[in-house]
Parts: structure tokens; C-alpha cells; sequence
């Protein structure tokens, strides 16, 4: 007889908006132009997302120097681009599509605003995100300062700055992780000028909303996603944090651990913003052939958003 299992499902979990559509416009620039279509950088972080689109004649590449066919369409990624990038297409005679994701180029453009309201400014990001190399690159050099951790706010010295200071964040931080910087930056500059509307966006709140709700209760906590994904990788963070301590990344390269799993009594399961659900039903499928197992659903909230597709596509 199979052992029961509880599995709790968060939602939401999976594809936000930004991704949907960045998925939809190399979909929609192979249909309108064939194949094949260079994309920048992977659209987003996610294997087997990628894998489908190079199927389907996409081309990915790290940098416009790499497009042997400039007659064909060049897509940038979802994470945005420094402003040097259009340029040097521009310069190339590269007809280009921009799936960055709305989110991002509101925090582009706050960047642009603050700087040219007078205002120092701090990002809290990673280092190295592509995401983070596009906001930085769309001011001179030097214009913006990068906040990793707790320590990078505390050692910040208010003689440092001449001028007014603002702050704006990454899309896919920790929330709670980057509420605590946040803190120490209003400690230390009361009149820090914060953005009007917060910028880690409402798909990352959403799960790890989600994923905070079910931890606590589980064994175990599978978070489907590529290690290079950070919303992912914030996903299981969060999930250890909100008390189960056994929280795993399934990325491709990873099996599932049935040892594991037979040990447990209730697991739970999410999916980074850019993880096909596909890959959630498959892990399902693979848990059920040793178990007995009931699913349920956890839902904190119901997410309608849906972005506009560029004017060149439509």
C-alpha cells in the first residue's frame, strides 16, 4: 500500500506577466519575420524555456557581436539592457524588439527622473544580474551605487553624498530581505526619498507570499526554477526563512530525491516566475508513482495582469 502524502500547491506560482509576454514576443517576431531571430541574452532565465524557442528558430546570443546575420531581428531579454545596447544596434543597422519587462523600465525610467532631479542614488540588487547591469547602464557611469546586503547600508557614510538621496530596488529581491536594508538606509538617511510605488514587483510579493503561507507546515519545499533565476532562488530562501529548512531548488539538472520525499508527510511546492508549469505537473507525476498523494491548493491572491505587446507586433 502507498504511504499518504499532503502536497500543498502555492499560488500563484509560475509565468507572471513580464514573462508571458517576453515568450510571446519571440513567438510573435519568428511568425512576423521567420526564422531565424537573435535574442540577447536567454529571454528569461529558464532552460527549457529557451530550449523550446531554439526549436522554434530563436538564437541566443551574449552580445550583438555574436549576430552573424544582421538582417535578421535582434530581441533583447526580459531583465532590460543598458542604454549602450540599443546604440550599438542602431549603429549595426540591427532592427531590434525590447521584451523588457514593463515592471523594469519603470524603475529605468524612475532612475532617469531621479538623476535628473539632482538625486544620488542606491540600487539594491545583485551584482551581475543582467537585470542590474541594465539599470545601472542607463545612466552615465558612476551616477548609481549598488546595495547588496545589510552591510553594504551600514557602512554608507552620509558624507558621501552631496547631493539629495534616493533609492530603487531590483524587480525579484527578497521582500523581507530588502525591507531590512531598506531600514537601515531610513535610520541612517531620514530623508531618503523612497519610490512612489514600491519596485520589487507584484509577482515576486505574490510568491513568496504564497510560499510563506505553506513553508511552516512542510517537510520538505520544492521551488522549480534555474539556479540563474533569482526570483527562484528568493523562493526557496524565503521558504527556509519561513521555517522549513529542507527547501530545494529543482532545476534542470536536478533529480527528484525520492529517498526524501518517502520520509516526508507534507511537501510543498512553487515555481519561479519564469518556470513553465509543466515542469510543477511533472514533478507531481513523478511524486504520485510512489505515493499516495493529495494535492491542495493554496491561493493569496489572483493575478489578472496582462502587458501590452510592442506596437512593432501588434
Amino acid at each position: 500500500m502507498k504511504k499518504e502524502l499532503k502536497i500543498y500547491l502555492a499560488s500563484p506560482r509560475g509565468f507572471c506577466a513580464g514573462v508571458k509576454r517576453a515568450i510571446e514576443i519571440v513567438e510573435k517576431t519568428i511568425d512576423k519575420y521567420g526564422s531565424p531571430v537573435y535574442v540577447r541574452h536567454e529571454i528569461v532565465h529558464n532552460k527549457q524555456v529557451v530550449v523550446e524557442l531554439e526549436k522554434k528558430g530563436a538564437i541566443f546570443v551574449d552580445e550583438l557581436s555574436e549576430v552573424k546575420d544582421t538582417s535578421r531581428p535582434v530581441i533583447f531579454s526580459a531583465h532590460g539592457v543598458p542604454k549602450s545596447v540599443p546604440r550599438e544596434a542602431k549603429l549595426k543597422n540591427l532592427s531590434f524588439v525590447d521584451a523588457t519587462c514593463p515592471l523594469v523600465s519603470k524603475v529605468h525610467r524612475e532612475s532617469e527622473q531621479l538623476n535628473k532631479n539632482g538625486y544620488d542614488i542606491l540600487l539594491i540588487g545583485h551584482k551581475n544580474h543582467p537585470e542590474v547591469i541594465g539599470t545601472m547602464g542607463q545612466l552615465p557611469e558612476g551616477s548609481i551605487r549598488l546595495i547588496e546586503t545589510n552591510r553594504d547600508a551600514e557602512n554608507l557614510k552620509t558624507s558621501d553624498f552631496k547631493k539629495p538621496l534616493a533609492y530603487i530596488t531590483q524587480t525579484t529581491l527578497s521582500v523581507d530581505d530588502t525591507e531590512e536594508i531598506i531600514n537601515i538606509l531610513k535610520k541612517k538617511f531620514p530623508k531618503i526619498k523612497a519610490p512612489i510605488k514600491e519596485d520589487i514587483c507584484y509577482a515576486t510579493t505574490n510568491r513568496q507570499n504564497a510560499v510563506k503561507k505553506i513553508a511552516s507546515k512542510c517537510d520538505m519545499f520544492f521551488v522549480l526554477g534555474s539556479r540563474n533565476s533569482s526570483n527562484s532562488v528568493r523562493l526557496v530562501e524565503v521558504a527556509k526563512k519561513a521555517g522549513c529548512v529542507n527547501s530545494q531548488l529543482m532545476h534542470s539538472e536536478k533529480k527528484i530525491p525520492f529517498n526524501q520525499i518517502d520520509n516526508s508527510n507534507i511537501i510543498g511546492i512553487s515555481s519561479g516566475a519564469s518556470a513553465p508549469e509543466k515542469l510543477v505537473q511533472d514533478l507531481l507525476e513523478g511524486i504520485k508513482k510512489g505515493r499516495k498523494v493529495s494535492v491542495e491548493e493554496v491561493i493569496v491572491a489572483e493575478e489578472k495582469v496582462v502587458f501590452k505587446l510592442p506596437k512593432e507586433l501588434n
